[in-house]
């Protein structure tokens, strides 16, 4: 019977094929937490076992020393301005050691762990070209593959001049023709002999979108290898591989830019008949053809840090403005944080901050603790950048024409600005959301799926049995453990809580059942065409990663102590991520099409779901205690909206905010006084700082109490103030056609 299933299976194609680079892309990695979703019946006793640490004292100190002193020392709207770092910025990031993060001690890095190197990220973030300096070479690329794939001689040989920043990487991969299908470069290496007899390889290729290439001084370059004399002994393609170039090489060309949004250095490479000795690949002979691998098993970790450290910051960023400005900021009498619409926002901010962080730091942590979970780190890195977007946008709809006034003062402008780039590298989301995530997934962390198509590739009979029994009955399991949980809302998830929060864990197990059941339909009844359902798998992927931030949200709430003034933000973050859940289930019932069990879904099925709804999202009454905690000076603004350095008090932009927020904030209780009085017509005056004479005079408030006002009100004056540029500063007449008469490019009235 078996052995006839599985010729059907394998006549109609039913499950799809793996190429040879799927394959890799599958195995590459492991599976973590994400295992516990697709099995229908997570383990949230296990999940919260997971850890969630503090950083290191000596990446505390990092932070706190090096890094700060480097947020103090940069002109941020100057170096957005000019794009050049300047020549003490690169001496200073020299000496500090921020080009070692990523590299073991006994080679002259710091060998800081993923969650610093991922916190030292997301603090020099809002930098501009310096941050991305500073991610490069502790991320994908030279060191990386390195320390993990190269040969002795060429951990010594680059190593020690990479951390002391004397070689400054970039990492050659996407081509006009491969972008997110880097699997497809067309970039050529091909073996021969010299005249000496020596194996070397000559290189031809056309790069684009490098960062740092403008900058860079040695380049990891991914070719496709061909040995037509088979001189490595792999045969005439051993594929894929990954080639150490340094700057001067003859043929090789670099230093033009490319120019992005939110500028930094990026640029094209070129290369003409580059000639390489064949130890200049990573991993020596060894490595020639692994080079696929080796990119997938370092992405697996990899997108956890870098760009999910962006995301994040720009939620923070996000987070630590728009909170004090809601304050600061006044209209019709009141602080426009008070005013329902802007309140909203403000909370979905702060709410949403608090979850992104939470996945950073478990996921970061899980990869210190030996994971590499790809699956998750692609959700990490497509979520945390799309939502860091839409905070941005948030703040700076709260921020109006402050946030849209560039200058020095303008705090969001520069990450609204530059947000799409997060999006876009490293695998552009749209693809990571509706290719990667769950189609990489639905195989690799369902507990039958991969062992299933493995025994249909090899014709094994026996496996085959042994693969499909058990997944008919992990099958047939979530689909009775739906409907008795679909029935009691969650009731009979085990929890590892007891107190109100327990309630989501009940949510979250009844979601993971539906997700694995609807998982395996997806899979039998669509089969090999999952792949072009992008939609659909798009879905898949979106209640996968808001189960994840769930999880997440309620591990960092109970690492932290479960403090009580926290639970407003936990019950925002979990009723917002089960209505994401919910909303991707409504979608994949509603576009299920497959005969009877399609129609099924799209109406019973669907009027089920919303009379049984996950959630109906946050409460509108939750929103006043939730933007309440960045909206006050304390330890909970510092624990949702801290991390990116604590400016001085003479600083433009946030600095100036956040001063005019303590007076405000100091003042509030005097302030009060004075406009109660005047609403009474105790105190007659035009304004809030008329008033205080009078105020003092009635006995309203005291001397002190009035200095305070004065103080609050000065600060708020020129923390709500925009930049202004003069004529010569404002036009750009260098760049303009007619530099010979810049008169005739001003306006008439001047």
């Amino acid at each position: 019977m078996f052995a006839t299933l599985l010729k059907k299976i394998n006549d109609a194609k039913l499950l799809p094929k793996i190429s040879d680079t799927e394959r890799h892309a599958l195995e590459a990695g492991s599976v973590w937490v994400d295992g516990e979703f697709f099995s229908g019946n997570p383990d949230f006793r296990r999940i919260m076992a997971e850890a969630y640490p503090a950083l290191p004292a000596e990446e505390q100190a990092f932070l706190d020393g090096p890094v700060e002193e480097l947020l103090h020392k940069v002109d941020s709207w100057k170096l957005r301005e000019t794009r050049r770092i300047p020549d003490d910025i690169w001496q200073f990031l020299r000496e500090k050691g921020f080009f070692g993060l990523i590299i073991p001690k006994e080679y002259g890095g710091s060998g800081f762990s993923v969650l610093g190197r991922s916190a030292v990220m997301m603090k020099t973030s809002n930098l501009g070209p310096i941050g991305t300096l500073v991610v490069i070479p502790n991320t994908l690329g030279a060191a990386e593959l390195l320390i993990e794939y190269g040969t002795d001689a060429q951990k010594d040989k680059y190593l020690p001049r990479l951390a002391s920043g004397e070689l400054v990487p970039c990492f050659g991969l996407t081509e006009p023709t491969a972008g997110s299908d880097a699997a497809s470069i067309k970039a050529e290496g091909v073996v021969f002999k010299d005249m000496d007899g020596e194996a070397k390889i000559r290189l031809n290729f056309s790069k684009r979108y490098i960062t740092l290439a403008p900058v860079a001084n040695i380049v990891s370059l991914a070719c496709s290898l061909h040995d037509p004399d088979n001189l490595l002994g792999k045969g005439e393609f051993p594929g894929i591989s990954v080639v150490m170039l340094e700057k001067g090489t003859e043929g090789l060309e670099l230093g033009d830019h490319h120019l992005p949004i939110g500028p930094f250095d990026n640029g094209p490479i070129y290369g003409k008949d580059v000639i390489a000795p064949v130890d200049n690949i990573v991993g020596g002979r060894d490595g020639a053809g692994q080079g696929w691998r080796m990119l997938m098993e370092q992405l697996g970790g990899g997108r956890a840090v870098s760009l999910p450290a962006g995301g994040v910051a720009l939620a923070k960023v996000s987070a630590a403005a728009t909170g004090p400005y809601s304050m600061v900021r006044e209209q019709f009498g009141i602080p426009v944080g008070l005013m329902e619409g802007v309140e909203t926002r403000v909370a979905r901010i702060a709410a949403l901050t608090y979850a992104m962080e939470s996945a950073r730091i478990y996921v970061c942590a899980g990869v210190d603790n030996g994971n590499h979970p790809p699956v998750i780190s692609a959700i990490l890195k497509q979520q945390t950048t799309e939502v860091g977007q839409q905070l941005v946008t948030d703040g700076m709809d709260v921020m109006a024409g402050a946030g849209v006034m560039q200058g020095p003062n303008n705090i969001l402008g520069g990450g609204y600005v530059g947000a799409p780039v997060g999006i876009t590298v490293e695998g552009a989301n749209i693809l990571t959301r509706t290719l990667m995530i769950f189609g990489q997934g639905a195989v690799r962390c369902h507990p039958h799926a991969l062992d299933t198509l493995n025994a249909i590739q090899a014709d094994d009979v026996p496996a085959f049995r042994k693969a499909i029994l058990g997944w008919m009955r992990h099958s047939t399991a979530n689909f009775f453990r739906g409907i008795v949980r679909g029935l009691t809302r969650g009731w009979t998830v085990r929890t590892p809580v007891n107190d109100e929060t327990a309630q989501y864990f009940r949510k979250l197990g009844w979601a993971a059942s539906r997700f694995a059941f609807m998982t395996d339909l997806a899979m039998f009844l669509i089969g090999g065409k999952l792949k072009q359902r992008g939609k659909l798998s798009g879905r898949f992927a979106d209640a996968l990663s808001w189960m994840l931030f769930g999880v997440t949200t309620l591990r960092r709430f109970d690492a932290e102590g479960r403090r009580k003034e926290d639970l407003p933000l936990v019950h925002w973050a979990l009723r917002y991520s089960l209505q994401q859940i919910q909303q991707a289930f409504e979608g994949i019932y509603a576009n299920f099409d497959v005969p009877v069990i399609g129609w099924f879904l799209r109406y019973p099925g669907r009027f089920w779901l919303r009379i049984n709804p996950l959630s109906t999202g946050p409460k509108d009454a939750m929103d006043r205690a939730v933007a309440a905690s960045i909206q006050k000076p304390g330890e909970q603004y510092a624990r949702v909206a801290g991390g990116l350095g604590t400016p001085r008090d003479d600083e433009p932009g946030m600095g100036r905010l956040i001063h005019a927020w303590r007076l405000v904030s100091d003042a509030q209780t005097a302030t009060f006084k004075v406009r109660k009085a005047m609403h009474k017509k105790q105190v007659e005056a035009t304004d809030l700082v008329a008033a205080i004479d009078p105020a003092v005079e009635a006995g309203v408030i005291t001397q002190d109490e009035g200095d305070k006002i004065r103080r609050a009100e000065a600060a708020r004056m020129e923390a709500i103030q925009v930049d202004t540029f003069s004529a010569e500063d404002y036009y750009k007449d260098e760049v303009a056609d007619n530099r010979e008469a810049p008169h005739m490019a001003r306006a008439a009235n001047q």
